[in-house]
This record gives C-alpha cells, structure tokens and sequence, in this order.
C-alpha cells in the first residue's frame, strides 16, 4: 500500500482536519531533521484547477510576497529547504521572493515532490542544490504577462504573432478573423513581452552562475580550473535550452531529472536517502489531501502556516491558519453562490492584528453583502468552524 492510500483510508484524516495539520507538521519535522535541521519552508498551490477562483490566484504573483516575508522572520536557521509546488507565475515576484530567502540564508535548496512550472524552474535555479523525485518535473522557463484583464504566456503571444507574420508574407493576405487581435496590441505591449522572456533568461542565468555553479572548481573532462566566465557560459547554455520552446513544443511540457542531468544540472534525487524519500512522499500526499479541500494555497514551515481557501455558501472552512504569537490568521476568498462574485476576507483569531492589503475584515455581524450583486450571506457557520478548529474567538 502506498502512502497516500494509507492516509486516505486513514478516517482520522479524513475528519480531523487538525489531525490532518499535525502530521504534516511531524513530516516536515522530519524532513528538517534528515537534513541536518535546516529549516523548511513549504510554498504550494493547488495545481487540480477545480477550484472556483482566478487563474492568477494560483500563480506565483505579488500577494505571495507577504506570507513568505511573514514566514521567513519566524525561521532563525542558518540553511533553508524550500518545498515548492506551483504552476509557475511572474518573473518579477520570483525574483523578489529569491531576494527575501537569499538575504537571510546563505545556503538554499528546493525540494521539487510534484511539479514546478514555469517561474517555478526560474526559482529552482537560484538554488544551491535541487533535489527531486521520480515523479518530479520542472518545465520550460516562461514569463507571464497581464494583458486586458488576462495572464498569458510572452512566448505564447510573440510566437503566435511569428505565425501570423509567416501567413501574411506566404499569401499576401491577413486573415480577417486575426485584426481584432493586432488592433489590440501596441508596439509597447510587444517589447514589454520580448523583455519578459529576456528577463526570465537572464535570472536564470545570473542564479546558475552565482549559486548552482560556486562551487564548480574544476572540469571534469580536462582537470583544468573553472572560471568566472566558464560558469557563465554554462549557464547561459542551460537558460538557454531552458528557454528553447522550438525544442519543447509546450510550455506545459514536463522535464524529468534525466532531462536535466542531460543539461549537465546536478540534481539529487531524494528517494535515494530512503528516510528523507519517506518523508518526503509522506508529507506531499498529506498535502495533496489538504489541496484537496477548499484551500488553494498553502505556505507552512514546522511551527507556522497561511492558507488561502475559497469560502463556498454552506461549505465548512478548513482550519489552517497563521500560528500567531497569542492568536491566528485565516485569510479567505468568498466565494458569492449567486454571481461568483470573490471577496478576500481576513479573520484574526484570539486577537486584533493589522488587515492585509486588498482584504476587508470578517464581518462582526457575520453578514457579508456581495459588492456585485448585493446578496446577503450569513457567515455564521463559518465563524464556528474557524472558532472551533483554532479554540478562540473571531475577533
């Protein structure tokens, strides 16, 4: 039997949601502690697209720099192991996450159970060392842009543009169904995606260089010594395969340890350490399980956690939240059951602490009137669950 068919056959798990908690508390415990104690970080997002909320609230993006910050100031290791799970998100937020961990620890590493997409592979290649499993996969690197109201792949938009200026030039004629698209674009947009995707490479390239490669001293093949400009040009050769898309077909394509090997990347593969395999296959199944209810994001170290969840009319609401210094955290995305219009909640639990940019307090009435199309819910039952599962009031 396999570790996720025992926990979810497990029915305190399935129950208990603060049981749930605990045991993925004990896992990273122990992934800490195989290591060497170092401290984990976990940085994860549901990657199932089931849940009722934007594309953009998955992604790497801006309001991911708060819980992160929030979390780091707690860890007071010397060594940190990042467990990273996303679909990918904007080059720019991981950059500024990659300056937080980086200010603050000297060594890093990323633990890749599942999937890191996209920025997520950008963010891996700042690491020290990158450590991933038989099933892991990072993918093709990618900037993502905003554009009217959307998040898009850059290589998508350019690439698709290359097309259209490849018909036009073969036929001497523009389709008509594509002018709405390019009376749309501006030049500005165009270079801003161009600039995205050169961004992207060149992360890449700076990380492996500064990071993945300091301590590369001599070359394997000739026994000479490694310069400044030798590990450059290695990373710049990595990005680059990293960045080729001709070779790749799909952004959403998976690349294994053994595609990475062939980039002449170092990665560990945990499972050979049996214990830390254990552990780790461990806490991702139970966190597949804590994905799989209304929560989409999840950022957690040993003794600390901020959920993010989508509240639905009825639905009960998990009980992750904030550990705080005498109270919690929860943030919540309600979801309105008439015009799915969502309003960011935060509830403060034991006692009063400052609203998070773009969120609006739990309503002490418990009565939430949708901004859009002013239905009225009663919150009650979510005050309780939240109550009950954190042991003090909503305040």
């Amino acid at each position: 039997m396999g570790v996720y068919t025992e926990y979810l056959e497990n029915q305190v798990f399935q129950a208990d949601f603060n049981a749930l908690t605990a045991e993925r508390k004990k896992q990273l415990a122990r992934i800490s502690k195989i290591r060497g104690d170092r401290d984990v970080l976990v940085m994860a997002a549901d990657l199932s697209g089931t849940k009722p909320v934007p594309p953009g609230f998955i992604m790497i993006s801006q309001p991911d720099i708060l819980p992160i910050s929030d979390l780091l100031s707690g860890l007071n290791g010397t060594h940190l192991d990042l467990i990273l799970e996303t679909p990918g998100g904007f080059a720019d937020v991981t950059e500024e996450i990659v300056r937080l961990i980086r200010s603050k620890y000297p060594s890093f590493a990323v633990i890749v159970p599942g999937w890191a997409k996209s920025a997520g592979t950008i963010m891996t290649m700042a690491a020290d060392e990158i450590l991933m499993g038989p099933t892991s996969a990072l993918g093709p690197i990618d900037a993502q842009l905003s554009w009217q109201g959307k998040q898009f792949s850059a290589d998508a938009l350019l690439e698709g543009l290359e097309k259209i200026k490849a018909e036009v030039v073969k036929t001497g004629i523009l389709n008509k169904a594509y002018i709405p698209i390019l009376q749309n674009l501006s030049p500005g947009e165009l270079q801003d995606a161009k600039n995205a995707l050169d961004h992207a490479k060149d992360l890449v390239t700076d990380w492996l260089a500064q990071y993945k490669f300091q301590n590369w001293v001599k070359h394997s093949s000739t026994g000479a010594d490694v310069t400044p400009e030798d590990k450059r040009r290695r990373a710049a050769e990595v990005a680059d395969q990293l960045c080729d898309h001709k070779r790749w077909k799909s952004h959403g394509r998976s690349l294994k340890m053994q595609d990475l090997r062939a980039m002449r990347l170092e990665i560990t593969d945990y499972t050979e350490n049996p214990d830390l395999g254990d552990a780790v296959g461990r806490y991702y199944a139970l966190l597949q399980m804590t994905l799989g209810s209304n929560i989409y994001k999840i950022y957690e170290s040993v003794s600390s956690q901020i959920i993010k969840a989508v509240a639905i009319p009825h639905l009960p609401i998990p009980g992750p939240q904030q550990q705080m210094p005498g109270g919690q955290q929860a943030l919540i995305n309600f979801q309105c059951g008439k015009c799915k219009t969502v309003t960011p909640l935060q509830a403060n639990l034991g006692f009063s602490q400052p609203i998070q940019p773009g969120r609006h307090p739990f309503p002490a009435d418990n009565k939430l009137r949708c901004p859009r199309c002013g239905t009225v819910h009663d919150l009650s039952p979510t005050r309780h669950q939240l109550e009950t599962q954190a042991g003090q009031p909503v305040v």
